[in-house]
């Protein structure tokens, strides 16, 4: 992924020795802050930020310059990147399923960057270097109004939304311009209910509360697996809640591949069959032939990638509906 024209701050480095780069762009009286690529297997997300920084450099009559001072940080881990790209390639589009089946890496507990943020105080040995950095970075200008941590699903049935608890009763503008943007693309919003588990709350249609980190370790103390409860540290968006006031925090959950039955658990046995059929495939020597079945079989379920265009122009959405959500609470609309 590439930066800018313009010279980003380098923010220090990954464990890899890979630099992590931030811009402060506007002049705005918000402070926000927008972070990508915490999970390595979702490079849409980073992809996208590169992009509006461009676009924001080369446009300065742009609205967000005008309302809000950004800090953007587009590759929160360009390790973990680097090991998706056998199937991920920047301007090819969302990539072919097989290969993604097979070549995707997800970091676990411990590793995951989102879970890996500096809690009080900030002496943890055990941080990675890109969260550290990437903290010192965020709470220059803390207190925060608002931090978008930009993600994505493998699957879906559309876009999901995660969204701060703490605002609830706030939410309807931005509510309101995230479905509207979703119902111009032709698509429904992936709906599920999963009861407060990890802290996944669902609020309405297709809108969730975040995750954190206690209802993370919660959750695996309850499976009685404390080790990996272990492993969880505060989420960028806690932290940026512990720098004080009351930023609005969200997630975007944009699926890679749209499902035809959003939350149907059936979807989930299918993608694990093929998986293993084509993990099998490789070690035998058979792949080619096997990819060309699984992806075959996929389209004919509905498994279909979402443009990247598409994906693109959500997110974009979703920032600007969020900071217009923010200025609007403030009166600085």
């Amino acid at each position: 992924m590439t930066p800018s024209s313009n010279e980003p701050l380098l923010l220090g480095e990954s464990r890899e020795g890979r630099g992590i780069h931030g811009w402060r762009l506007g002049s705005g009286p918000l402070r926000v802050s927008l972070i990508a690529g915490c999970h390595g297997d979702e490079p849409v997300s980073p992809r996208f930020l590169f992009e509006l920084v461009r676009r924001l450099e080369a446009d300065p009559s742009d609205p967000l310059l005008r309302l809000a001072t950004l800090r953007i940080v587009p590759d929160a881990n360009p390790d973990a990147h680097a090991r998706n790209e056998a199937w991920w390639q920047e301007g090819e589009g969302v990539g072919n399923l097989p290969s993604y089946l097979l070549h995707r890496v997800r970091e676990l507990p411990g590793d995951d960057l989102e879970f890996g943020f500096p809690g009080a105080p900030w002496g943890d040995k055990g941080m990675r270097p890109e969260a550290e950095a990437i903290a010192r970075f965020l709470s220059d200008s803390g207190p925060l109004d608002l931090h978008g941590s930009l993600h994505g699903l493998g699957f879906g049935g559309g876009p999901w939304f995660l969204v701060e608890s703490a605002w609830e009763d706030r939410l309807q503008p931005y509510r309101a311009g995230c479905l509207e943007a979703v119902a111009r693309e032709g698509l429904t919003v992936h709906d599920t209910d999963r009861r407060g588990e990890k802290g996944f709350r669902r609020i309405s249609e297709g809108f969730c509360t975040r995750p954190d980190s206690v209802s993370m370790r919660n959750h695996f103390l309850s499976e009685n697996d404390p080790a990996t409860a272990s492993l969880f540290r505060p989420s960028s968006m806690e932290f940026v809640r512990s720098l004080g006031g009351d930023p609005f925090t969200f997630v975007s959950e944009i699926p890679l591949f749209l499902t035809p039955v959003p939350d149907d658990p059936a979807w989930k046995t299918r993608i694990a069959g093929w998986t293993s059929r084509l993990v099998r495939a490789d070690r035998e020597g058979t792949w080619m032939a096997e990819s060309e079945l699984v992806d075959s079989e996929a389209r004919a379920w509905g498994v279909l990638p979402m443009p990247l265009a598409v994906q693109d122009r959500l997110l974009e959405v979703q920032v600007r509906v969020a900071v217009d959500l923010v200025a609007g609470s403030r009166g600085d609309g």
